[in-house]
């Protein structure tokens, strides 16, 4: 193990920790010698990455106010405080505004901000303390390309994840000072169990496409690189920004997409067309 990793004994929250990039990302951690703690709503998948890396289990709910002060005051009592949250927890919220419900529209601004923003707000006591202990601490949000662009008919999820972007930079303006530094993540198409069941239900919906990889090539066809992201792949750039190896960075927003960003729309046609 690297002595130098940059997060070695300090104390990691991953909200979302039980599957996809949140278990990636305390997969990571674990691995640089973090003592992690992984927070969600459901104990069996919790319970499956803590075998897998150690970690402390915590059931709560990241998007309400009693539960998340619950979960930080139990973390608190056993670790001696927090030096990084990774705000990861998230969820659907897929229809165009015309076909979203009052109560659809709710649940998907639960799942994909306020999980976030209340989060964030109940931890950071903890995470101001221990920063004024050790010299920073790091509150890294995983958002998605949704958050900077629109795909179709995802109203809710899209809304939340930009609003995601405005959470970190608000915060990184009212706390890095004082010794927090708060970055953001927007990934492209990963391959987590999220992602596996879009795919099986495009599958499932356009004969032609036929199965889940063929789903997964058909939407990273016009990706540079090509292909969808593991994992752990999303896991290596949380841990860069939430660590101290990101030292001078506050309120930035990576995007690791495979490069799907920088394609200009117009002019598919022209290499579809092999010109």
């Amino acid at each position: 193990m690297d002595k130098d990793s940059g997060v070695q004994g300090r104390v990691v929250v991953i909200t979302g920790g039980g599957t996809g990039i949140g278990a990636a990302v305390a997969e990571r951690y674990a691995a640089d010698g973090a003592t992690v703690v992984v927070v969600g709503r459901r104990a069996e998948p919790l319970e499956a990455v803590a075998a897998r890396t150690g970690a402390t289990t915590v059931v709560a709910d990241a998007a309400d106010g009693a539960s998340a002060r619950a979960a930080v005051a139990r973390i608190v009592a056993d670790f001696g405080g927090i030096d990084v949250l990774i705000l990861n927890a998230g969820g659907h919220g897929f229809a165009p505004v015309g076909e979203t419900s009052d109560e659809d529209w709710a649940s998907a601004i639960t799942a994909n901000l306020s999980t976030g923003f209340v989060m964030a707000r109940e931890a950071l006591p903890a995470l101001l303390a221990r920063a004024g202990e050790s010299g920073g601490s790091e509150i890294v949000l995983v958002s998605s390309l949704a958050g900077l662009f629109a795909g179709p008919s995802v109203a809710g999820y899209t809304v939340g994840k930009h609003a995601l972007i405005g959470l970190t930079r608000s915060l990184a303006r009212d706390y890095s000072r004082r010794g927090v530094r708060v970055n953001a993540v927007c990934p492209g198409w990963v391959r987590t169990p999220m992602a596996d069941a879009e795919m099986d239900e495009f599958a499932a919906h356009a004969p032609e496409i036929g199965d889940r990889e063929a789903g997964y090539a058909a939407v990273t066809r016009d990706v540079p690189l090509g292909r969808a992201a593991e994992p752990a792949e999303i896991a290596s750039i949380v841990r860069f920004l939430g660590s101290r190896d990101s030292s001078y960075m506050t309120g930035s927003v990576l995007v690791a997409d495979g490069g799907a960003h920088i394609v200009d729309l117009p002019t598919l046609a022209f290499e579809h067309a092999g010109m």
